[in-house]
């Protein structure tokens, strides 16, 4: 099996686990990991069924500002570095980087 299919299916569960957690004990009760897994999820979501991220005003404006900021109180340099990118430039580079920001944060 190669690694993408593998990330997406670790991405859509893990995550979904995170997303349903949220929505029991709110997201200021998620871990710094499991704050970033919930972003990670959701743009995940809107890049495989959208195409773009049009749809983050709707949950959290500056949701890349979140995950950097987790990211960098995690020490995950790339994922970072992905998520400090303009909207514009993550959205066109999001399939090239994904595997490498699933593989760091899955062993964070």
């Amino acid at each position: 099996m190669d690694s993408t299919y593998d990330n997406q299916t670790w991405i859509v569960e893990v995550g979904g686990d995170v997303v349903e957690k949220r929505a029991d004990v709110g997201l200021d009760e998620l871990s710094t990991i499991e704050r970033l897994i919930y972003w990670l999820w959701w743009a995940d979501y809107m890049m495989r069924n959208a195409g773009d991220f049009a749809d983050a005003q709707s949950l959290e404006h500056d949701f890349q500002r979140e995950v950097t900021v987790n990211a960098k109180q995690l020490g995950l340099s790339f994922t970072q570095e992905s998520f400090s990118l303009s909207r514009a430039d993550f959205q066109a580079e999001y399939f090239d980087r994904f595997d490498r920001i699933c593989d760091e944060v899955r062993h964070a």
